[in-house]
């Protein structure tokens, strides 16, 4: 079979690189499809290209996997329509983080054919076996499918419990000149970037998250270094930018993980999502010697009555002291706090800005964000049981319109009381961040006309 997957533009200058669709790409090779990626992320093509690539090119499959989100929605309906107008049109699955919690309402918006519901790819291959047979979809696990004016979802499909037989991601089938130039925090121009995960899931279970898959699955060193050693020989890549949900799951496992990165010589940049509970010194200290630079957290609220609702199992002590041993260390942390939670006040608000604030070592722009109840959250089912929200096209049609507004409201404040609150709020950030910026350009303006610094390399800004 001759499959198109479609990695949509999300409007940024510099792309995430595609791991879903890579690792689909690469399953769907190993089973003998022909496989192509359409770049719209790289080259900004309009929507309507879409269609006139279809027309002039036969696939039995287009494929289009997306994550929850206001802009990923009304991308992904605009992608759908391009698709469907083509005269060529082909057998249209969806998937992602985005469509798999409520598969019926995003077929019946995207008139896609099937929704690849969770983990896609064993489901991929016996989706593609049983269209090319034509055979009954309902036997197929872990899809939605079309039967008529009906939708029929299938029984979900086991995880994948060795997450090592999965091949890694199809790279030589993406720009990956383009992708490797993706910028964290303490990137060198000279360096090059590349996401890639060394597990699948988290063992925590926030209210607010709306990941479907329980638990949590690891590679193992192995298979990471050996990820790790291709990219740096194929593509020079020597910043590795750990995109699962939780690298730091346990302190033996970072510890593990370190020592082998440290005996295999790596000699990579790299950062991932921690949990400040598990952020002992002495594990930090290795981390930042195996050449850990940033460590991203999510904190999400600094009141502990509000942290105990939102079920973080974290609390604002072990927050302080995580931080505080972090940057002792020589690593920067990023700093996520969300507001709008249940228990939420203003004066709880006014703590994650002193946080913030007091603790920001300007390696990244910080603001705060509402929290938003998505799809296959225990948030949004408590909202649909309290009538905040009607169903899902409520959500994503008229509440979730952008993720710096509010959408629902879980406080006893107003929606203006509460707009208000965030202006104040990310205004003080905003103030911090550029003054830090302006007071470090002055110090190396001093530099250079009084110390001479013939290091100094202009200060042409884009």
């Amino acid at each position: 079979m001759k499959v198109l997957l479609v990695v949509y533009d999300n409007d940024s200058y510099m792309s995430w690189f595609p791991q879903g669709l890579g690792y689909i790409a690469a399953i769907l090779q190993q089973e003998g499809c022909v496989v192509e990626i359409y770049n719209q992320d790289q080259w900004h093509y309009p929507d309507e290209h879409l269609t006139e690539y279809l027309d002039n090119n036969n696939f039995d499959v287009v494929g289009l996997s997306f994550v929850a989100g206001y802009y990923q929605y009304r991308k992904a309906l605009k992608l759908s329509t391009a698709i469907n107008r083509s005269k060529n049109r082909p057998f249209y699955i969806i998937g992602g983080h985005g469509p798999s919690p409520e598969p019926e309402f995003f077929i019946k918006k995207t008139a896609a054919d099937v929704v690849v519901i969770g983990e896609g790819e064993k489901t991929i291959v016996e989706l593609l076996s049983a269209i090319s047979n034509k055979r009954d979809l309902s036997k197929v696990k872990g899809i939605a499918y079309r039967d008529g004016q009906d939708v029929k979802v299938n029984e979900r499909r086991p995880l994948i419990t060795d997450i090592d037989s999965i091949p890694f991601p199809a790279y030589e089938l993406f720009p990956m000149e383009f992708y490797r130039l993706l910028r964290m925090p303490h990137a060198e121009n000279s360096d090059f970037l590349m996401p890639l995960l060394s597990g699948r899931g988290c063992t925590f279970t926030c209210t607010f998250c709306y990941r479907m898959d329980e638990g949590f699955r690891q590679r193992s060193n192995a298979s990471i270094i050996e990820e790790i050693k291709f990219l740096k020989e194929k593509y020079r890549v020597n910043y590795i930018a750990f995109s699962d949900e939780l690298l730091v799951s346990s302190p033996a496992r970072v510890q593990s993980l370190c020592e082998d990165f440290l005996r295999e010589e790596l000699n990579i940049k790299w950062e991932c999502n921690g949990r400040l509970n598990y952020a002992h010194p002495e594990i930090l200290q290795l981390m930042k010697r195996s050449g850990c630079v940033f460590i991203n957290y999510g904190i999400e609220a600094m009141d502990d009555e509000v942290l105990k609702k939102m079920n973080k199992a974290l609390s604002t002590k072990q927050i302080i002291h995580g931080i505080e041993a972090t940057l002792a260390a020589g690593i920067s942390p990023g700093y996520n706090i969300i507001f709008g939670n249940i228990g939420d006040t203003r004066e709880s608000l006014d703590k994650g800005v002193e946080f913030l604030l007091k603790y920001d070592d300007g390696a990244q722009l910080r603001t705060i964000r509402p929290v938003t109840p998505y799809p296959g959250s225990p948030l949004y089912d408590m909202a649909i049981q309290d009538g905040k929200i009607k169903d899902c096209e409520d959500f994503y049609e008229n509440l979730h319109l952008n993720s710096d507004l509010l959408s629902v409201n879980f406080t006893n404040l107003s929606d203006e009381e509460f707009h208000h609150c965030l202006l104040e709020a990310n205004g003080k950030l905003l103030k911090n961040y550029f003054s830090k910026k302006t007071i470090s350009m002055l110090e190396q303006t001093r530099q250079l006309y009084l110390n001479r610094d013939a290091s100094f390399r202009g200060y042409r800004q884009s």
